[in-house]
């Protein structure tokens, strides 16, 4: 039989080799998933990890890879702060759809007017709307102590409902011929985020995200901040010997997660996406708690992690257009990821002994 055994300490070795067993695993189930579903899961594979960054066309994929993986680092960022500290944000994802909301409500007010304090205003707004959001399940739990799991978690469908009104309603484009949506911002010059150097993707949300990592590693293992939020996440009862407040940690780690998540909802709609729509939410909420956790929680490994489900979300496009695949089965691809992660994570703080069946 089976017996795991508690290590003393947590494996290094496993904590940074699971996440590459998790990606293999998936790479095999996936192209099991794959033939299961009458494809050549050779060829499935190929296109999604290998066709983007090196096929036909791969200079423009390359380019993509950055605007895709922006808003997932930029949310699981300001997510693995909380996650270390013991805070689950599930919410991201709402906190992500009113950033964009508020962001663009400011330039949609505004237009036509150009003028070059818009684009900050909007940030502003943005971020503000995704802090705010995120402060009440800190409020809650700080004030009657309810789960900011859940809370977070059923506020995205009060954000996605929000989302849905302002489409159809107050932010419908009054020239839009009765369609639900906004106006295109990327045809507004003082509201649109366009490529800082033409050719790669780069906006301000890939900016934003760079400096979102190498500030949760300045904060994570720099400062006291830091060390405080490991060892609430580690030892909630030593945290207090510690002079850890516990509800000003919960406002803190929740504010931050909002405000970044808000951020990157209004880059995307200011960006790439252009417009607020009844479908403008992505589930780049969602995927960057797989981001976070691929990354173990730790700022570079999110940079890299976000760069690989970004290409996944490429690859997956690709293997649609390309190979017939149903979206559905590309989300179950991206969800292995975690799900395999989570399984391998075993290994970090067990050792497995097979023993007799007498035992």
């Amino acid at each position: 039989m089976i017996v795991l055994i508690k290590r003393p300490t947590p494996s290094r070795f496993w904590a940074y080799t699971t996440p590459l067993l998790a990606v293999l695993a998936t790479m095999i189930a996936g192209g099991l998933l794959f033939a299961a579903l009458g494809k050549n899961p050779v060829e499935a594979i190929k296109v999604i990890f290998w066709d983007p960054l090196f096929g036909a066309n791969a200079a423009y994929f390359r380019s993509q890879l950055l605007v895709k993986a922006a808003p997932l680092i930029l949310i699981a960022a300001g997510l693995a702060v909380g996650f270390r500290a013991g805070i689950w944000n599930i919410g991201a994802e709402g906190q992500y759809i009113i950033g964009a909301l508020c962001g663009a409500s400011v330039a949609l007010a505004a237009y036509p007017a150009e003028s070059a304090w818009l684009f900050p205003a909007m940030v502003v707004a943005g971020l503000l709307g995704g802090f705010l959001w995120g402060m009440i399940p800190a409020a809650l739990r700080v004030v009657f102590g309810t789960s900011e799991i859940l809370v977070s978690l059923m506020l995205v469908y009060v954000a996605q409902n929000l989302l849905a009104y302002a489409a159809f309603g107050p932010l419908k484009n009054p020239q839009g011929y009765g369609f639900p949506g906004s106006r295109n911002l990327q045809q507004y010059p003082s509201a649109h985020n366009p490529e800082l150097i033409a050719g790669t993707g780069a906006h301000w949300g890939v900016v934003a995200a760079l400096i979102a990592v190498i500030g949760a590693y300045v904060l994570m293992h720099r400062h006291i901040a830091g060390f405080r939020i490991r060892v609430a996440g580690e030892a909630p009862r030593a945290a207090r010997f510690a002079g850890v407040v516990p509800a000003r940690l919960v406002v803190t780690c929740l504010g931050l997660s909002g405000a970044l998540a808000g951020l990157a909802g209004l880059f995307e709609v200011s960006g790439p996406n252009g417009q607020i729509t009844d479908s403008f939410n992505a589930g780049y909420g969602f995927t960057a708690i797989i981001v976070a956790f691929l990354g173990r929680l730790h700022p570079l490994g999110i940079l890299l992690a976000g760069l690989l489900m970004a290409l996944t979300y490429i690859g997956g496009d690709m293997a649609q257009l390309m190979l017939g695949l149903p979206a559905a089965a590309i989300q179950v691809f991206q969800g292995m990821l975690l799900f395999f992660l989570l399984g391998f994570d075993l290994l970090t703080n067990y050792r497995i002994r097979m023993t007799g069946a007498h035992a």
